[in-house]
């Protein structure tokens, strides 16, 4: 539950080597703070069902440590290497039974939409982004690549989730115990 009227949000920009992760308090209508951000790595000698678990034990140490309200990632998109979208796509459904399982809401952005919520045009570049997303945060330095996109995709949650247009995902349902 939000307290005193501030909903904590969690970005995610998954991968199954590092996952970007981004925190801001949006307190009001409109008013965004700055919380934390960092990248959760995993060793690339790793075989990939090793390296996704590495991943998700450090989303559930985040998930735990900062209490999200209400978590958006970035929806996947189509790429032209089939072993990367796939790849993609398992560390897309793993941070989903994360979030879920946590009884968190989750809610996806296309990249696209991300990048004309913060730079106002879906071309901007990983430059672009890490840029205002330090001027929209009043940060000192542009953080890392993928812990920008990850503050973009909380921002634009932000910015969104009360309007007509936030892309629902995923609401968790507890199973019945019988």
């Amino acid at each position: 539950m939000p307290v005193s009227g501030r909903v904590r949000i969690l970005g995610i920009d998954p991968g199954s080597l590092r996952l970007g992760y981004g925190v801001v308090d949006r307190v009001g209508s409109s008013q965004l703070t700055y919380v934390e951000c960092g990248v959760i790595a995993a060793p690339p000698r790793l075989e990939r069902a090793e390296r996704l678990t590495a991943i998700g034990r450090g989303l559930r140490e985040v998930i735990d440590e900062l209490a999200p309200d209400e978590v958006a990632m970035e929806q996947a998109f189509y790429g032209k290497n089939v072993q990367s979208t796939l790849a993609l796509g398992e560390a897309r459904g793993a941070v989903t039974f994360i979030v879920c399982d946590k009884g968190l809401k989750l809610s996806g952005y296309a990249p696209a939409k991300v990048k004309r919520t913060i730079v106002g045009h879906g071309a901007a570049t990983k430059q672009q982004v890490g840029y205002l997303v330090r001027a929209l945060l009043s940060l000192r330095r542009v953080p890392e690549p993928d812990a920008a996109d990850a503050l973009a995709i909380a921002i634009c949650h932000a910015r969104h989730r009360t309007l007509v247009g936030a892309e629902q995902e995923t609401r968790p349902r507890r199973p019945r115990v019988r």
